[in-house]
């Protein structure tokens, strides 16, 4: 094949340095090293057990044929009783699109709304495959450099002063990936109101909105029927690998969803369907809310144990597992300083560069997404890798 053929688009489309981290952590432990793995975002937990037994019956029940394109029936309506038990919303279970995965949520919301050279407003630092679903489309990312003083966040007045006549919407996440930290309330409110006034979309990314540690539960999708949510079963539910994930969307959007994933997807994974039905019951959501409170007790440890080592964490993450470090004063340059401590020090943390270029040389991505004994671990070897520099 002449590579000359390839479609012009993959230029702009950068390699994910988290995975490319992650290769390089392999080798090492291939060698025989013993790395600490504190980078990619995945719970060191897996599936519940009551989620495992579902997807087992399933199996052995025969039930692995292809679903309809929008998801079981059953899981969209488990879904929905989430909405309302948790956040006190009554979502149709006819809104809710299941999907292969958060990933796949992003895929169908951008083929549905991103057109060629349409721009969509995000904040830098950002989850790196966000603005690649953009350039997918032939759309355009703007990212908007983002610091602490906004929480790593649009604001309102953000939009309003970037907002140009190629925009059209906002693509947010609360909490986000990768600082941890979510849009105050009154401030999401805020932003939706001016996206509105400019007939604008917005799409919110919430697949860590299970696993805020502070605050009422809230759901942007309080904010309007028009507001378009993502969610995973990957991060609060702690299934990873089962690819599952949903898209609220609004009633008018769902036929065109339903055609997209029709042709993309055919459907998600039956079985996993049919096991994450299983993560709506009592029992199971007990579970989560136990590893829930061990998330927090490890961001309660982390955070002060990072500013002991020299980093400066200018925002206390209020969500998902991950802390957004300065170490600007132990290094001029995050990526390096990220090398040297996977080849010195076996931990796994990942650079600025993946989020955008705003906090690319100053930042660092740290994951406590793995066990105490892990943190401790790390912590203990990171003392003795700056103690010698």
């Amino acid at each position: 094949m002449n590579l000359a053929h390839l479609a012009a688009r993959l230029d702009n489309i950068a390699p994910f340095h988290v995975m490319e981290l992650a290769k390089k952590a392999a080798e090492l432990e291939r060698q025989g090293r013993h790395i600490i793995h504190m980078g990619i975002g995945e719970p060191d937990f897996t599936a519940a057990a009551p989620v495992v037994e579902a997807a087992t019956r399933a199996m052995a029940a025969g039930k692995m044929q292809y679903t309809s394109a929008t998801g079981v029936p059953a899981l969209r309506e488990a879904i929905a009783a989430h909405y309302q038990a948790v956040y006190g919303l009554d979502i149709s279970p006819s809104r809710i699109i299941v999907t292969a995965g958060a990933s796949a949520a992003l895929l169908l919301a951008c083929a549905a709304l991103v057109e060629r050279d349409a721009e969509v407003l995000m904040p830098d630092p950002s989850y790196p495959c966000n603005r690649h679903f953009v350039a997918a489309f032939e759309g355009k990312a703007r990212m908007i450099p983002s610091g602490p003083e906004q929480r790593f966040q649009l604001s309102e007045q953000m939009v309003r002063e970037h907002w140009t006549p190629a925009t059209r919407g906002v693509l947010l996440a609360s909490p986000s990936n990768p600082t941890g930290t979510s849009i105050a309330h009154d401030e999401l409110r805020k932003i939706v109101a001016a996206v509105r006034e400019r007939d604008g979309f917005t799409i919110v990314d919430e697949i860590y909105q299970g696993l805020i540690y502070e605050g009422a539960p809230f759901s942007a999708l309080s904010l309007g029927d028009d507001v378009i949510v993502i969610n995973s079963f990957s991060k609060y539910f702690n299934m990873t690998g089962w690819r599952l994930g949903w898209l609220v969307v609004p009633e008018a959007l769902v036929p065109q969803i339903e055609k997209l994933a029709q042709n993309l997807f055919i459907c998600a994974s039956s079985i996993a369907q049919h096991a994450g039905i299983a993560c709506f019951t009592p029992e199971s959501i007990a579970i989560y809310e136990v590893r829930k409170a061990e998330f927090k007790r490890r961001r309660d440890y982390i955070v002060p144990a990072l500013r002991d080592l020299g980093f400066k964490v200018p925002v206390i993450p209020d969500g998902a597992f991950y802390v957004y470090a300065d170490c600007s004063g132990l290094s001029d340059d995050a990526d390096q300083l990220t090398l040297a401590m996977l080849n010195e020090a076996g931990v796994v943390l990942v650079p600025g560069l993946d989020f955008g270029p705003y906090t690319a040389r100053r930042y660092i991505r740290v994951s406590y997404a793995t066990s105490m004994e892990n943190l401790h671990d790390a912590v203990e070897r990171l003392r003795i890798f700056f103690a010698g520099r």
